[in-house]
């Protein structure tokens, strides 16, 4: 068969047994190996259609710009749906990824804006809000937002649900892929519970990202929102493309749980995927050891090929920086509230309490700052240092409360945030960071616990 141009090659791709990683588990365990499309992923499907939809309803015009913020891989799509149908293209895309996509892009005619990562998302330099900006600025452009367009989602109900349901002659019974924008499992979850209502669905989130809490308690927790070094899934939003209904659990993958799982499937499977592939293989396993019974069929989504991570996890320089290859006293946050061996209380001040009981604590305790909390969120922060100044000044500030006072909230990380990037984000703004570990429980991370951690 020939095809008229590359995008026509997209979708259909082989569904995978899988033997070694899945020793020991009752059921059957596929692989929807998505870096069989033709820019190496899954984002291929939304892209495409997210363009003919907008052809088809005016929005993009011959001649015309596609403009879009992502992590790469929504980027190839559109870049290749750009060469064959004559548009030019103009990416965002945020500092963390790597090096390896932004080549790419570039290599397939697309121009490509990196913008930082530790931004909110309203913020004007976030590769969200750069993007919009692009578009509103550029004539005769087209800001396809893969996090709102319905079209995204629809790639997945019309083509990748009804593939996984005929590749596994309707055997399926648990479908398990990571969520980002939320087409890739929303779409395909909703046409697989059509066909099977009783079939379950697992979410992959990473820690960092808001979705899991979300769907458990229906609230937008931005204590939850932290830096993570994993690419292509979780967010700091909730995109319109993430149908919670369609999904019954999370489960949140550490990013060197990813990115070991990564190296295995390569190692052990034959499979060189991407990072998220990882994740969503951790995740999918951590669900089948305790749940997946004998006839049961899990399909897992991997979304991306290596070629992308060959500088970060398929480089053993970069994962031995990052503790993820051999085991050193001191890598990460995990590793320094591992060391105190639960020695680490943290003392924290009510917002309505009177500035005099946190002087108290801080006195009491030997501390020199403390979260400031109201009920369960941590809403802002106090530090002797400014308080004297602030005494100094006027010595009947003893008698307001915490929440006239306080500082910003110190900033939550994840746990497996390394000791580099610890390090840069404690400075004379941040003298203290916060860490949830995997029991809820929130533990605190000074300089001096870097200091310490990085001589030992």
């Amino acid at each position: 068969m020939i095809y008229n141009s590359i995008v026509e090659t997209i979708g259909n791709t082989p569904m995978v047994r899988l033997n070694a990683i899945t020793k020991g588990i009752a059921g059957t365990v596929l692989a929807k190996v998505e870096y069989f499309n033709p820019g190496n992923s899954t984002k291929d499907r939304m892209a495409l259609k997210m363009i003919e939809d907008a052809e088809k309803a005016g929005l993009l015009k011959p001649g015309g710009t596609i403009i879009e913020g992502t992590s790469g891989n929504t980027g190839m799509g559109l870049a290749l749906t750009a060469v064959a149908k004559g548009y030019k293209c103009i990416f965002t895309m945020a500092d963390k990824q790597s090096q390896e996509k932004i080549n790419i892009l570039k290599a397939v005619g697309a121009e490509v804006i990196v913008c930082p990562t530790n931004v909110e998302p309203d913020d004007p330099r976030s590769y969200y809000s750069v993007a919009r900006k692009l578009n509103k600025d550029i004539p005769n452009s087209y800001y396809p937002n893969q996090y709102d367009n319905m079209s995204n989602t629809a790639a997945h109900y019309e083509a990748t649900g009804p593939e996984i349901w005929k590749q596994s002659g309707g055997k399926i019974t648990h479908y398990v892929a990571t969520v980002g924008t939320g087409g890739s499992m929303c779409g395909t979850a909703k046409y697989l519970k059509e066909q099977n209502p009783k079939l379950i669905t697992v979410g992959v989130d990473t820690y960092g990202s808001v979705f899991k809490k979300y769907k458990e308690t229906g609230i937008f927790d931005k204590n939850e929102i932290y830096p993570y070094l994993t690419e292509g899934f979780g967010e700091d939003i909730l995109p319109k493309n993430v149908n919670f209904d369609v999904i019954d659990q999370f489960i949140k993958v550490t990013d060197k749980d990813g990115a070991i799982m990564a190296r295995r499937l390569s190692k052990e499977e034959g499979m060189f995927v991407g990072w998220s592939s990882g994740s969503a293989m951790h995740g999918a396993m951590e669900y089948a050891r305790e749940n997946l019974k004998k006839g049961d069929v899990m399909v897992v989504l991997l979304p991306d090929h290596g070629t992308r991570y060959l500088n970060k996890v398929y480089n053993d320089n970069w994962m031995k920086d990052h503790g993820f290859l051999e085991e050193r006293n001191f890598a990460s946050a995990r590793d320094i509230i591992t060391h105190r061996n639960g020695k680490d209380s943290l003392f924290t001040v009510n917002k309505s309490s009177r500035i005099g009981e946190a002087i108290k604590i801080m006195n009491q305790q030997g501390i020199d700052q403390i979260p400031v909390v109201d009920q369960t969120d941590f809403v802002g922060s106090v530090a002797s240092a400014s308080l004297l100044e602030k005494i100094i000044a006027d010595p009947t500030v003893k008698e307001h409360t915490v929440g006239d006072l306080m500082d910003k909230p110190m900033q939550f990380v994840a746990l497996d945030t390394t000791l580099d990037v610890l390090s840069s984000m404690l400075n004379k703004n941040n003298k203290a960071l916060l860490v949830r570990d995997e029991k809820e429980k929130v533990h605190i991370i000074t300089q001096h616990d870097l200091l310490k951690a990085m001589t030992a």
